[in-house]
C-alpha cells in the first residue's frame, strides 16, 4: 500500500474486495512455484489476499508487509499469518532469502519504483519468483478528472505535492527485469467492472487513488471538491441498466530469478 503522510481506511478499500482481488488471483496463476519455504506479500493491505498465498502454499512461512498501521491492524484480525508494518523502500531482507515475493497494487505509489527492482530481485532465491501488478489506467477519467480539479483554485493551493500513483507499460518492466537476468512474463488486462450503488466510481477511487487528495483538503473545501468530482464521474461513467461500467487496465509482471 501507499507510502505518504496520509492514512488508509481498510473498510472503504474492501468495498469492492472481489473486483480488487481478481488481478491478484490472475497474477498468482502465473507463479509456478511448487513448495516455497518463504513467501512475502509486499503491500499486503488488509491481508485478505495474503490469505490466498497461505492457502496455496500451506507449508510456507507467509509474511505480509505494509506501511499503513491501519491496514496492518485490520490484517492482524486474520489468524495464522504474520503481518508487520514496514516501508518497502526501506525493507532489507537477506539476499536470496525469499522464494516468492509478491506485490499487488503497491509499486505505483512509489516514485521511481523501477530503481527498487534490482534490490527486490536480489532478495529472491535463485530460481525463485518476483510477481507484481500495478494499475495502468491513469489516463482514464477516474484519474484525469481528479487531476483537472486538483489544478484549480481554491484546491490547488492545498494539493501541491500530494501523492498520486503512476506506473509503466509492460515492456518497460520486462526490459528492466530481463536486464537483471530474470525470465519474464509481462502482460496487461483491461477488466470491465460492473459497479452498483450510489456514486460507485467515486466510492472506488476515494478508497485508493484519490484518497490522498481528499485527505489533503480542508473540511470546508473537501465537500465541494467531492460534489464536483462525483458530478463529473457520473457524466464520464453513466449508469446503465446493469450498473456502472468501470474499465480498469492492469499491468502484470512475473519474473523468475536466475539459478
Amino acid at each position: 500500500m501507499p507510502y505518504a503522510a496520509h492514512t488508509w481506511d481498510p473498510d472503504r478499500y474492501l468495498t469492492y474486495a472481489d473486483e480488487r482481488g481478481r488481478p491478484f488471483v490472475d497474477l498468482l496463476a502465473r507463479v509456478r512455484a511448487d513448495a516455497p519455504s518463504t513467501v512475502v506479500d509486499l503491500g499486503c493491505g488488509p491481508g485478505n489476499l495474503t490469505t490466498l498465498l497461505a492457502a496455496r502454499w500451506p507449508g510456507a512461512d507467509v509474511l505480509g508487509l505494509d506501511s499503513s498501521p491501519e491496514m496492518i491492524g485490520k490484517a492482524r484480525e486474520l489468524a495464522g499469518i504474520r503481518f508487520q508494518v514496514a516501508d518497502l523502500r526501506e525493507w532489507r531482507p537477506a539476499p536470496g532469502s525469499v522464494d516468492v515475493l509478491v506485490s499487488n497494487a503497491t509499486l505505483q505509489w512509489v516514485p521511481g519504483h523501477l530503481e527498487l527492482l534490482p534490490r527486490l530481485v536480489q532478495a529472491v532465491a535463485p530460481g525463485g519468483w518476483l510477481a507484481f501488478q500495478v494499475p495502468g489506467n491513469f489516463d482514464e477519467p477516474s484519474h484525469t478528472i481528479r487531476t483537472e480539479l486538483a489544478a484549480q483554485e481554491p484546491y490547488a493551493a492545498h494539493l501541491s505535492g500530494v501523492a498520486v500513483p503512476g506506473s509503466h507499460d509492460p515492456a518497460v518492466y520486462l526490459d528492466a527485469l530481463a536486464g537483471l537476468g530474470c525470465a519474464v512474463d509481462a502482460w496487461e488486462t483491461t477488466y470491465l467492472h460492473v459497479l452498483t450503488g450510489p456514486d460507485p466510481v467515486f466510492t472506488w477511487v476515494s478508497g485508493t487513488g484519490a484518497r490522498p487528495t481528499l485527505q489533503a483538503l480542508p473540511d470546508d473545501l473537501r465537500a465541494d471538491f467531492e460534489a464536483e468530482y462525483k458530478r463529473r464521474l457520473a457524466a464520464a461513467y453513466p449508469e446503465r441498466e446493469h450498473g456502472v461500467v468501470l474499465p480498469f487496465r492492469r499491468i502484470f509482471v512475473v519474473g523468475q530469478a536466475p539459478e
